[in-house]
């Protein structure tokens, strides 16, 4: 199995710190606001990744982490924590603001887009480790104090700070990334940032150096540790990562265990919409709920991402989601045969679909490789194998095999195959309506008569 690792900039095999095991942390939503369709595109999929290594047989240990405090609207340290600015937006405290989008986003997340659960902590169910994290990092000689703004790591005590960026730390304009705020080095940051001395936060603790909240970037390395250990196997995230959050996870949790971090990272492009930017101004910032209030399916959305490779810049449009809900619609109806047609033997579909995942997660090549099976079953009168449609199941978390039909709603099919064959044209409509009013469409095939597929969009 081979993943593109950001760090050496190619495709390399994975082979995991402990055999039959794989350790994955994965970055987590700043729950300051309802989650956009964007927010999701990485998590469906690291999703898909981790329920291949399941497939593979690996035992998958994953972790991601939930900010709810200390990321501040910028990455130079400075500005607001957006978890005030939402709070101050509703008119609430930012401990309600994160309950309530934590809430929000596990029901998206493991309700609506089935996504399989990962072992999730919260920033700040962790400040004590926080604060031991930096008081290690203080010991062995990596920071200093800034009065009036906080604890920062100095970037210059390590030889190959910025290797995940490959940056040119020399050639750094002081203004190109980070404004300076008494900081040795444009590239230093904050570990753990001072309270204002005239206001009162909702988010801050007492510590060795002063009343305050941690850094950003501190939470993932604190979280990573307590839920893997001191080395990873993946650590993915978004690609606007790279040269900050991730460079700098990378720079404090090496520094301070002098091994590294991860083995393997990954990154995942973004999400346009109509070829452009999300923007509130546009009016395009859609959520899964804008999605179903137009009457699509969220699983529909999921295909649409997985239709381009993870490295891969997507595009949103209500056209192109219509696309992915025709091919969903397909997927189903075909799969609603194997209850009624002939089932094809061959499982040698698995295995191209396999091979697919396990280039570099290649997924727009597995939905074309689902959509040839499909292709070819209906050309040749057969219907899946039902141990490929657990397979897809399974390695997508596209749900495809539903129950049969009852008792009831088979005699109607009867009733309606008599009402043909009288030609009681006017009887067989009424039963065709009446099983759609059940969620049952019926198609008639010259090869194989009626055929039933359940409406679940």
């Amino acid at each position: 199995m081979k993943l593109f690792n950001t760090l050496s900039r190619q495709k390399e095999e994975l082979n995991p710190i402990k055999k039959g095991e794989v350790k994955f942390y994965n970055c987590g939503l700043t729950v300051y606001s309802h989650p956009h369709i964007g927010n999701w595109v990485g998590y469906i999929y690291w999703d898909v990744l981790t329920r291949l290594l399941e497939y593979k047989g690996y035992k998958v240990i994953r972790v991601q982490n939930i900010t709810d405090v200390g990321h501040l609207v910028s990455d130079d340290d400075d500005g607001e924590d957006k978890m005030e600015k939402g709070a101050r937006k509703e008119g609430k405290t930012a401990w309600q603001i994160a309950d309530k989008y934590i809430e929000i986003a596990n029901d998206e997340a493991f309700n609506k887009l089935s996504l399989e659960r990962p072992r999730l902590i919260r920033a700040t169910d962790c400040i004590e480790e926080q604060i031991e994290f930096v008081k290690k990092l203080e010991i062995s000689g990596f920071t200093y104090k800034i009065k009036d703004e906080g604890v920062y790591f100095d970037t210059s005590k390590l030889k190959d700070y910025g290797k995940l960026a490959k940056l040119d730390i020399e050639g750094l304009d002081a203004g190109s990334r980070v404004a300076i705020n008494g900081k040795k080095s444009v590239t230093d940051f904050a570990l753990w940032k001072f309270s204002p001395k005239d206001k009162k936060r909702d988010m801050e603790w007492d510590s060795p150096w002063g009343k305050g909240f941690p850094g950003w970037h501190l939470e993932c390395s604190a979280i990573a540790m307590l839920g893997l250990g001191e080395q990873i196997d993946i650590h993915a995230g978004g690609t606007d990562h790279i040269p900050v959050h991730h460079t700098n996870e990378i720079a404090q949790t090496e520094a301070l265990t002098g091994k590294p971090f991860s083995k393997i990272w990954l990154h995942n492009n973004h999400l346009k919409v109509d070829g452009g930017k999300m923007s509130k101004s546009l009016g395009n910032v859609y959520t899964i709920k804008d999605i179903e209030n137009k009457g699509f399916s969220v699983v529909a959305f999921k295909l649409l991402v997985l239709s381009k490779n993870y490295k891969t810049e997507g595009n949103f449009t209500w056209e192109i989601l219509e696309s992915s809900q025709n091919r969903l619609i397909n997927w189903l109806r075909q799969s609603d045969k194997i209850w009624q047609i002939e089932n094809d033997s061959s499982t040698d579909v698995i295995d191209e679909i396999i091979n697919a995942l396990s280039n570099d997660l290649d997924t727009p090549e597995t939905l074309s490789i689902i959509d040839k099976y499909f292709y070819s079953l209906e050309k040749y009168g057969k219907s899946a194998n039902k141990q490929v449609l657990e397979s897809i199941e399974k390695l997508l978390g596209v749900k495809l095999i539903y129950n049969d039909l009852n008792d009831s709603q088979k005699l109607l099919i009867k009733d309606r195959k008599k009402a043909r064959e009288n030609k009681n044209w006017e009887n067989s409509d009424k039963i065709r309506a009446k099983l759609l009013e059940q969620g049952i469409a019926i198609e008639d095939s010259p090869n194989h008569g009626q055929i039933w597929s359940k409406a679940r969009l």
